[in-house]
């Protein structure tokens, strides 16, 4: 996918790129991808030769230079910086100039790239006591590493300030540089962590993918652990057509049990209804933990007391709906309002569900994080079912849903992206007391 499309930027984002290994490359393919007018700007330095990346190179000096830009429209890439020092590098804007670019952008709604790290073309490296000079007004970062180092030793050839970079990731000069070495980087305060504004959106991207000699699926692995502290991890390489400029992202993802309803039609609350030992919503809220997904909302209101004992002890986000008799739209309302902010898609699952295999949503998670899709769709003999995953994309308009209205309102304004399965069995739900007869007669009540 895009890199546009894996870091969902717009054109009014404001978004700062630091660390290594391709940063300068990722910022100007990403303005390229934004509709243009556009600005990139540097707060660190910059070399003369990369400024030609841009359509247009402008010069600031003081304030009053600021004002003299924008008193003629800007067209396409226009690049923003500082002079040049004498030594082949541009620098990087002081605050107050690049302050008063940014009001001059918010007054003509144009995005925003800032290159705001030093790197000496390497790829890796650890920030110095004053980097990276990133604007507080940034409302994502992207930490850039690349992926070519790993392997390699530890030295000034491959990661720039190597002594900080073993002081933060534990690793041994000299010694090759492990995966687990760079996670510990990234993770760190004082390395990729290092000045992001409060509030600002965190992301990594894991660049020089085909220079990595790792088997991708371990490499992968390693990676998602970044999502302790990052909304978004991408590895690919940026250097590549746009399409394939980011082969796998990881996002956090939730799942939304939807268990509010009162069950009309079975004449009691089928979401308690005991199978094998345990409630129905039970069963779902485990498999939802089981496949990964985090965090795990149940959106309780008919029977709020008893879904939550029923639940007790599982690691879930308990919510209350107050309007639940509304319908089904109001209850899904209720559990994006709890993920919007933490997740890059939620699955929804029904309590009434219990049966579907846990490797249905580790499927669905897997093609969300190789392809850029809105809505993934399980489906059987060309029937639709459930549990189906929405991207962050589509949260505007699940929260616009009103009364009894499902996710399945959207799938005719949406590209689906379906997800065939040969056996049906697993996949059935308990609408009525044969249902459920058939259900307990398929295995064991207990």
């Amino acid at each position: 996918m895009r890199l546009l499309e894996a870091l969902r930027a717009g054109s009014q984002s404001r978004i700062a790129f630091v660390g290594a290994g391709g940063k300068t490359t990722a910022m100007f393919s990403l303005a390229r991808q934004l509709a243009a007018p556009m600005i990139c700007l540097n707060t660190a330095h910059l070399s003369l030769e990369q400024a030609k990346l841009a359509d247009k190179h402008l010069i600031v000096q003081d304030l009053s230079d600021v004002e003299r830009l924008f008193q003629s429209p800007l067209v396409g890439v226009t690049l923003i910086t500082g002079p040049g020092d004498g030594r082949g590098r541009l620098m990087g804007l002081h605050t107050a100039a690049a302050e008063k670019i940014k009001d001059h952008a918010d007054e003509y709604h144009l995005p925003i790239l800032v290159e705001a790290d030093g790197s000496r073309m390497l790829p890796l490296k650890a920030p110095a006591a004053h980097e990276p000079p990133i604007p507080a007004w940034v409302e994502q970062v992207v930490v850039v590493a690349g992926l070519s180092a790993l392997g390699k030793p530890l030295t000034g050839q491959w990661v720039y300030q190597p002594e900080v970079f073993a002081q933060l990731s534990g690793a041994q000069p000299g010694q090759p540089i492990l995966t687990r070495h760079l996670v510990a980087t990234l993770l760190h305060p004082q390395g990729g962590l290092k000045n992001i504004p409060a509030g600002a959106h965190r992301a990594v991207l894991a660049n020089q993918l085909d220079a990595c000699n790792l088997p991708e699926d371990d490499l992968y692995r390693e990676l998602a652990d970044l999502t302790r502290e990052f909304g978004l991890v991408m590895a690919g390489s940026v250097q590549k057509t746009a399409a394939e400029q980011v082969k796998w992202r990881c996002e956090p993802v939730g799942g939304v049990v939807l268990a509010a309803g009162e069950s009309i039609r079975m004449g009691t609350v089928k979401q308690l209804l005991p199978w094998r030992g345990k409630p129905l919503v039970r069963h779902v809220a485990e498999k939802a933990l089981a496949a990964g997904l985090d965090p795990v909302v149940v959106v309780t209101g008919a029977a709020a007391e008893g879904i939550e004992k029923a639940v007790d002890g599982l690691p879930v986000e308990l919510v209350y709906n107050r309007d639940w008799e509304s319908g089904q739209a109001s209850s899904i309302r209720v559990g994006i309002q709890v993920l919007k902010a933490r997740c890059g898609a939620a699955v929804f699952l029904l309590s009434d569900m219990p049966q579907f295999p846990v490797s249905l949503i580790e499927a669905e998670l897997e093609i969300h994080r190789r392809e850029s899709v809105e809505i993934v769709v399980p489906r059987v003999n060309g029937q639709r079912t459930n549990p189906v995953l929405f991207d962050r994309s589509t949260f505007a308009e699940l929260v616009g849903l009103v009364g009894d209205t499902g996710g399945r309102a959207l799938f005719d304004r949406h590209p689906l992206r379906w997800l065939d399965l040969e056996d049906a069995q697993d996949l059935l739900d308990v609408d009525t007391p044969a249902d459920y007869q058939r259900l307990v007669d398929e295995g064991e009540d207990g």
